[in-house]
């Protein structure tokens, strides 16, 4: 009991939150390629096992990101950290430890897709969770 104590501890001191990640490349539609964990998924996998679909939208660029910051506003422990001509970075908060996901939405209008990738910042596996809020988050874009 008191090395799990001193082990939560030692966590809230040093914090769970790795450091914010730098996507020079996402400007240009480019997603950063998962890394060989299993707790990231991305639309531009390759891999099935870490492949989601885009979301696509059928009005402007602009209205559409503006749904999905309005969606993103509305999910608890969310903030947008940078928003582009194009795309929404965007850094999710678990609610016990105060891990950090880390979440790009990247909007081509050409294609009218959102691609998106969505990793935890540390540790092994996320148990689905990055997929799974993905899939809520399509769920409330196309919600009325």
């Amino acid at each position: 009991m008191r090395a799990l104590v001193l082990f939560i501890a030692g966590m809230s001191i040093f914090s769970c939150s790795g450091s914010r990640p730098n996507h020079p490349d996402i400007a240009s539609g480019r997603l950063p390629a998962c890394p060989d964990r299993p707790n990231c998924v991305s639309s531009q996998a390759e891999d099935p096992a870490r492949r989601i679909d885009p979301i696509p939208y059928a009005v402007s660029r602009e209205a559409a990101k503006e749904r999905l910051a309005e969606i993103i506003r509305s999910m608890p422990r969310s903030s947008i950290v940078m928003r582009g001509e194009n795309y929404l970075q965007v850094e999710f908060k678990t609610a016990v430890m105060g891990f950090v996901d880390d979440a790009l939405f990247y909007f081509d209008d050409v294609r009218k897709k959102i691609d998106v990738r969505s990793a935890s910042r540390v540790g092994y596996s996320d148990l689905g969770a990055n997929g799974k809020r993905i899939e809520r988050i399509r769920e409330k874009f196309f919600a009325p």
